[in-house]
């Protein structure tokens, strides 16, 4: 494998070595060709005081023909850096992962490296390899659990006390964190075995986006609101500020290359056969829940701006999602106008 790489890149540095050479001589070329002819043209009367002449126009043409041959030249010169910088960058961070994952801690295992879960995917064929809907769904249902959890204890030391975080009336799940989960994986999947800092700028771009568009839309549909940052520096309408754009690019990075392959690696103990079918309940579970919070939270919304029951089915919401069990389960939840006066 040594001797392969070595041949490689010895082909490479022969093929690259006598670029910097041509390109000078390219350069002082153009320069004895045309630099002094435009120079001489720019000087010369004009034929006409509209246009110029047929000498100038054919200099014109020919200098034209040059700059683009020199211009393809250059743009495939720059492709052909992206290429070797993109195989490089990727070639360094699967040799960091080979060593993250064979190092050995005694608090806590390391992440299998990405590649190693690409390659163990593709040789047992499982229902969940690569990025296929199933393992999309599957990020989606443990996202939105794992979110729940890791805010609760986060309160927890910080506030010293439990308080729900969920996003559902039925269990710890809350899709934001699911929905983040899987554009994040969407969003970095194809960079997983490259550098941080692509890791990083996806995790900023897409939870920034994610955060904005989700308070856009839950203040649009149900009159409430999760979240607050009028009160932070840097904000944007008060949905999303830098701070949490930051915290969400060290999210990008830590969740690619940590916490993706941890649950890449137990997507892969769940059989053939029994995967499918599971994934599937969940799903449906998911989205029936979503959509009874919907209306539990929408009817919410109208008891507290003081709107009765409208018949019979309003009334059963009431009965079932009373305002002390919705605080319960929602306690961030605020309803009208934000603190911004937006």
């Amino acid at each position: 494998m040594e001797e392969q790489k070595t041949q490689i890149s010895s082909e490479l540095e022969a093929l690259c070595a006598p670029l910097p050479a041509a390109a000078e001589r390219a350069g002082k070329a153009l320069e004895e060709r045309y630099y002094v002819s435009l120079a001489q043209a720019a000087m010369e009367p004009e034929d006409s005081p509209t246009r110029l002449g047929p000498k100038a126009l054919a200099l014109e043409s020919e200098v034209q023909a040059e700059l683009e041959g020199v211009r393809q030249v250059s743009r495939t010169l720059v492709q052909t850096y992206q290429t070797l910088d993109s195989a490089a960058d990727e070639l360094s961070a699967r040799l960091r992962d080979m060593r993250t994952a064979r190092e050995r801690k005694w608090y806590v295992p390391n992440p299998p490296a990405n590649s190693a879960i690409d390659l163990a995917e593709a040789r047992r064929d499982h229902f969940a390899q690569g990025l296929n809907i199933y393992k999309v769904l599957l990020i989606c249902a443990a996202g939105s659990f794992a979110g729940v959890v890791v805010e609760m204890l986060w309160c927890l030391i910080t506030n010293g006390y439990l308080e729900s975080r969920a996003g559902l009336v039925y269990g710890p799940f809350n899709l934001l964190y699911g929905a983040g989960a899987v554009c994040l994986t969407l969003a970095l999947y194809k960079y997983r075995n490259r550098g941080y800092q692509w890791s990083f700028l996806g995790g900023f771009v897409v939870g920034s986006v994610l955060e904005y568009v989700c308070s856009w839309a839950q203040e649009a549909l149900l009159g409430s609101r999760s979240w607050d940052y009028s009160g932070m520096a840097l904000n944007l309408n008060g949905r999303i500020c830098l701070v949490y754009s930051v915290f969400w690019g060290v999210l990008g990075i830590f969740w690619i290359k940590d916490l993706y392959p941890r649950m890449a690696k137990y997507i892969l103990k769940i059989p053939n056969r029994t995967g499918r079918p599971l994934t599937w309940a969940l799903t449906v579970f998911l989205l029936v829940n979503a959509l009874i919070s919907c209306v539990a939270v929408s009817r919410w919304s109208e008891r507290v701006a003081g709107e009765p029951a409208g018949g019979g089915f309003w009334e059963f919401v009431d009965q079932r999602f009373p305002d002390e069990r919705m605080e319960r389960i929602f306690a961030n939840m605020e309803f009208g106008p934000p603190a911004g006066g937006r």
